[in-house]
């Protein structure tokens, strides 16, 4: 009898054990919470949300998550131009046949047919006493300019100088508590490494685009006449011109200026005029109102292989003067049409490009040393260096 009873009693609790086994596997909520498993002591805290990736520390496992940092340290530091200019409407221009106009303003004269032409363009702040760097060709020739700040503060601003031949200006604004930008250096940039660009595409406001280095040392491309171009596939758009090109830590690597685009809009080639060109030109800007570059006075040509296939020229490096100007320091010098240039004061000259940015840099009235081919044989001529003539200014 007690034998039955125990082996009932084994039989129950081996069933119970059984059952308790299964439901704290397959449904443990429902069982009371004494039974329900517990997890380990150090996981016994409640499960938060996931912390948002801060700011000041936007690295993972050396992956960068956030661009947050660069883009504050700039943005304060970028505004949009508003340039506004007079311009005189040709007598057979539509407005001048309607009747309303003619009935209030009659027959005007010419020094009358004149409307208002507005445009926008970017700028970068570059010192705290108000020193805007921009593009020359967003206030070439206006009337009048209103910088707007990234804080919401205007001022009106004056042109210090303009160079049409990197296409850049200086403007000065009367503000205090400026933020000035960085100026970080292209010569430690590489190709493949991030940057933004700052600007006020299509006046929708300051905005910031992502992209890579795309290129450095871009010329001949025929935008500017000295060209040593960042190419980068950071969206640059129309209103962008004269913005910054910063780096991941907000420093500025170049002025943003031009776009190649078959439809107006970015298609992934940008180009910036770096940095360090953008500071000769400010510096020489605010301390002589212009900049002052060498010449010699000559005509050049790249050497193409169908000119030296044509002429049997000896080699197609170097730049073939194509013509010398009367009287000027070249000519002075003996220099002849068809003398090819390889060298300017040790610097070797590959092409026309490198050829006008070598003598640029030469100081006017001083002499270098220039090795040329003429006829075959190596010629080495001392020139004294003049000074480039300012471009004429464009005609409205």
């Amino acid at each position: 009898m007690l034998r039955n009873l125990w082996l009932t009693f084994a039989q129950a609790i081996t069933v119970g054990l059984a059952a308790l086994f299964i439901l704290a596997t397959l449904r443990p909520e429902w069982l009371p919470r004494q039974l329900a498993p517990q997890a380990p002591e150090t996981a016994a805290v409640s499960p938060s949300p996931a912390p948002a990736v801060p700011v000041a520390a936007p690295k993972a496992n050396g992956e960068i998550l956030s661009y947050a940092d660069a883009a504050q340290r700039a943005t304060p530091a970028v505004v949009n131009i508003f340039t506004t200019k007079e311009v005189r409407l040709p007598r057979n221009h539509p407005l001048f046949n309607d009747p309303l106009f003619r009935r209030f303003f009659g027959d005007q004269p010419q020094q009358q047919q004149r409307q208002q032409s507005s445009s926008l363009g970017s700028g970068v702040i570059v010192s705290a006493d108000g020193l805007i760097l921009t593009n020359h060709h967003v206030v070439e020739s206006a009337d009048d300019i209103e910088v707007l700040l990234a804080d919401g503060r205007r001022s009106r601003a004056k042109v210090v100088g303009g160079d049409p031949e990197t296409d850049l200006a200086v403007l000065r604004i009367e503000l205090t508590g400026l933020p000035a930008i960085d100026f970080g250096s292209e010569t430690e940039s590489r190709i493949g490494d991030v940057v933004l660009a700052i600007g006020n595409p299509f006046g929708v406001g300051q905005t910031v685009t992502m992209g890579i280095v795309s290129a450095l040392g871009r010329n001949q491309l025929g935008i500017n006449t000295f060209e040593n171009f960042i190419q980068t596939d950071a969206a640059i758009n129309p209103g962008n011109s004269g913005g910054a090109l910063v780096d991941t830590r907000g420093r500025l690597l170049g002025i943003n200026t031009a776009i190649y685009s078959r439809s107006g809009g970015s298609m992934g080639i940008g180009f910036a005029i770096p940095s360090s060109t953008a500071r000769q030109v400010m510096d020489q800007i605010v301390t002589s109102g212009a900049v002052t570059r060498g010449y010699i006075g000559v005509e050049p040509q790249d050497i193409t292989p169908e000119l030296a296939e044509a002429f049997k020229l000896p080699r197609r490096d170097g730049a073939i003067i194509a013509g010398v100007m009367r009287g000027g320091p070249a000519d002075r010098a003996g220099v002849k049409v068809g003398d090819i240039l390889v060298d300017v004061a040790g610097k070797q000259v590959d092409n026309t490009t490198e050829m006008l940015n070598v003598i640029a840099q030469l100081p006017p009235g001083t002499t270098a040393s220039f090795r040329f081919l003429r006829d075959g044989a190596p010629l080495e001529l001392a020139i004294v260096i003049g000074k480039r003539p300012q471009p004429a200014r464009r005609k409205e």
